[in-house]
């Protein structure tokens, strides 16, 4: 067993992660909120809330909007309970990264993904009371890096579960020799 794809049987203790895990994941998380945050600097420096640029038909464009409640504006002026859900899937996002089913950099990656879009969007509800969204696709909701970042992390997870699922399933292979 490569000891990247599974955590050691350790009695229920956390297993070791390496320093190339420890630097993955907080780099991720570090990277994904200092990028989150400086999109949203840059949008509310220069632009107006409601602004759209360009304003022609593109296939994608940037358009300053804000949201007060959670994905595709559920839970409007909710701020409170979103912020107590967010420390608790803070928590719940480092226990995964702490007791991992599975050890891989890409693993470690996603979650750390996944935390500093969580933190990325904290940070807004925090300060602001509302998130900065401002990558728009015509015909769905306007979402920000800290989303993607959480989008994409799950993404790489599920697709990690599944790839495994089918490596563990598949039958190993017939020995030439025997």
């Amino acid at each position: 067993m490569n000891t990247l794809d599974a955590a050691p049987e350790t009695g229920g203790s956390a297993p070791q992660h390496t320093a190339l895990h420890r630097w993955v994941f907080w780099g991720a998380a570090v990277a994904v909120v200092a990028a989150d945050q400086a999109t949203k600097t840059l949008i509310r420096t220069f632009m107006d809330r409601g602004d759209i640029w360009p304003s022609s038909d593109w296939p994608v464009r940037i358009k300053y909007v804000t949201n007060t409640g959670a994905a595709f504006g559920i839970l409007q002026d909710q701020a409170v309970f979103l912020t107590v859900m967010a420390f608790i899937g803070l928590a719940a996002i480092y226990v995964y990264y702490r007791y991992p089913p599975f050890q891989h950099w890409v693993a470690t990656l996603a979650i750390g993904m996944m935390l500093g879009g969580a933190v990325g969007n904290l940070v807004d509800r925090m300060i602001d009371g509302r998130v900065t969204d401002f990558i728009d696709f015509p015909r769905f909701p306007s979402f920000n890096v800290a989303d993607s970042s959480i989008t994409v992390g799950v993404a790489i997870i599920i697709i990690g579960y599944l790839f495994l699922e089918t490596r563990k399933e598949a039958p190993a292979p017939a020995d030439a020799d025997g």
